[in-house]
C-alpha cells in the first residue's frame, strides 16, 4: 500500500455518511464474527468497499480495519480509509501509550485483490452449507450434495463452536483451552536457567544496539515509569533512570535494574517487553528453542481438529509467547493457537484478568473456558471468575497446598 498522505483527507456530504456507515459496518460484523467464533483475537480480517451506485466498483473508496485490535473491541474511529489504488486517505485514531494509531490490516495487499479470490469465498459458503469445515473428518470425494446433507438432516448447526449435534444431544460445554506456559507447556527450568540468563547476559549489548530505535526508547520509557513506582513503594534494588543523562549512563542504569527484576522474577509489563524483543534476537540467531513437553503438540493439535480455540496466558509479553511457539523443539505450534494474552489484561493471580479474559473470548458462560496451570493463586483466581480449572504437574514444579481441590494432570493427554 501506498504511504499515507501529508494531511487526513476529510469525507464530507453523502461520502463522509457513507464512509461512516461502512465503519460501523465493520466494527459491527468483526464483533459478530468474534461471537459466533469465526474469528479469534486480532486474527483475520475484515474490509469493505464504500457503496455507492454511482460509482464504479473499481473506483470505490476501501474502508480496511487496524492490524492488532481484539475483534470485539473495535470501534469506528479504529477503521482506515484507503483509495481504490491503495493509498490511505484516513488513518484510525491515536490509542493511549504510546499514542500511536494502530497500523493499517497486514491484509491489505491481499484485499485490494480481492476480487480475484471472490470464487474462494463462494466456495466456502457452499462447504459450510454442506456441513464440512476445517475440523471435519476426511470424508473423501463427494459425490451427492444429498448424501452429506442426508446424514445431518435432523441436526442442530451451531455456529457459536463450529459444531454439530443431534437435537437430542448437548453442545461440548468446553469452548475454549487457556493455557500456561511456565510449568504447564514449558519445563520450569527452561524459563529460569535459559530465557532468564540469555535476557539478563544480553540486556547490555542488546540496548547498545538498538538504543537509537524508537522501539528500545519506548522500553526504556515504560522501564522509567516503572521503577518510578518502585522507588515510591520502597522496592529492592530499583535505580532511577535519567530522562536525560548520557547513553551510557541510561544503558547502566537500565541494566542493574533489569538484572534485579529478573533475580525477584518479576511479572511487570515493563520487563516483560524488553525481554521478549531481547528473546527475538535470540529466537532469530537460532540460539534459541523453546522446549516443550512431549504431549503438548499431539493434545494441540487434537483440540484444533475438535474445534476447540486454544490460547496462551502468561506473564511474558504477547511477542515472546509468539516467538516461543513459533520456535519449539517440535517446530511451529502456532497454527493451533487463537491468540495470546498477557499481564496488560491483568495480574495472573488476580480475579479480574479472567473475567477480562472471558469477557475477550465471547463465551455465554465462564465454564465454558478451562484454564491450566502450575500455580494455585492461579488457578484459584481463575476459579473465583467461575473457569474450569487443571493444575498441571510437571517435573521441577512447586508444590501445592495440601486439600487444594483441583483436579491435577501430569499430561495434556488427560483433558
Amino acid at each position: 500500500m501506498a504511504a499515507a498522505s501529508a494531511a487526513p483527507f476529510t469525507f464530507n456530504g453523502a461520502v463522509g455518511s457513507r464512509v461512516k456507515e461502512t465503519k460501523t459496518l465493520i466494527s459491527e460484523v468483526c464483533r459478530q464474527f468474534y461471537h459466533l467464533g469465526w474469528e479469534s483475537g486480532t486474527g483475520g480480517s475484515i474490509t469493505i468497499k464504500v457503496h455507492d451506485d454511482s460509482i464504479p466498483k473499481p473506483h470505490q473508496l476501501i474502508v480496511m480495519p487496524p492490524s492488532g485490535v481484539q475483534k470485539e473491541r473495535m470501534m469506528e474511529e479504529d477503521m482506515h480509509v484507503l483509495s481504490p489504488d491503495g493509498f490511505l486517505l484516513s488513518e484510525s485514531s491515536p490509542k493511549s501509550w504510546p499514542n500511536k494509531p494502530p497500523k493499517c490490516s497486514d491484509y491489505g495487499p491481499l484485499f485490494l485483490k480481492a476480487e480475484c479470490y471472490r470464487y474462494l469465498f463462494d466456495a466456502a459458503i457452499k462447504l459450510y452449507q454442506l456441513g464440512l469445515n476445517r475440523s471435519t473428518p476426511s470424508h473423501g470425494p463427494i459425490r451427492s450434495p444429498n448424501a452429506v446433507l442426508g446424514r445431518h438432516r435432523n441436526a442442530k448447526v451451531s455456529a457459536k463452536a463450529g459444531t454439530r449435534s443431534p437435537n437430542n444431544g448437548t453442545e461440548p460445554s468446553r469452548r475454549c483451552i487457556v493455557l500456561d506456559i511456565e510449568g504447564t507447556t514449558t519445563p520450569i527450568s527452561f524459563v529460569t536457567d535459559v530465557l532468564f540468563p540469555y535476557a539478563r547476559d544480553s540486556v547490555g549489548k542488546h540496548l547498545e544496539l538498538t538504543y537509537d530505535t524508537a522501539e528500545t526508547q519506548d522500553d526504556i520509557k515504560l522501564l522509567r515509569a516503572q521503577v518510578e513506582e518502585d522507588l515510591e513503594n520502597g522496592v529492592a534494588g530499583a535505580v532511577s533512570i535519567p530522562t536525560d543523562g548520557e547513553k551510557e549512563e541510561i544503558i547502566a542504569t537500565v541494566v542493574t535494574n533489569v538484572e534485579a527484576m529478573i533475580k525477584a522474577d518479576r511479572k511487570i509489563t515493563s520487563l516483560k517487553q524488553l525481554q521478549g524483543h531481547i528473546w527475538r534476537t535470540g529466537f532469530q540467531g537460532n540460539e534459541l528453542e523453546t522446549v516443550v513437553f512431549n504431549d503438548v503438540p499431539e493434545a494441540l493439535e487434537k483440540w484444533h481438529s475438535l474445534g476447540i480455540k486454544v490460547y496462551i496466558y502468561s506473564s511474558g509479553s504477547r511477542l515472546a509467547q509468539r516467538l516461543l511457539f513459533g520456535n519449539t523443539n517440535y517446530g511451529d505450534l502456532r497454527k493451533y493457537l487463537c491468540g495470546f494474552f498477557d499481564t496488560t489484561v491483568g495480574n495472573k493471580k488476580e480475579t479480574k484478568s479472567y473475567i477480562e479474559i472471558t469477557e475477550s473470548l465471547g463465551v455465554d458462560n465462564p465454564s465454558e473456558i478451562l484454564f491450566v496451570t502450575d500455580v494455585y493463586q492461579e488457578a484459584t483466581a481463575a476459579k473465583a471468575a467461575g473457569l474450569e480449572v487443571i493444575i498441571s504437574i510437571r517435573p521441577g514444579n512447586g508444590p501445592l497446598p495440601d486439600n487444594h481441590g483441583f483436579r491435577t494432570i501430569t499430561s495434556f493427554s488427560e483433558i
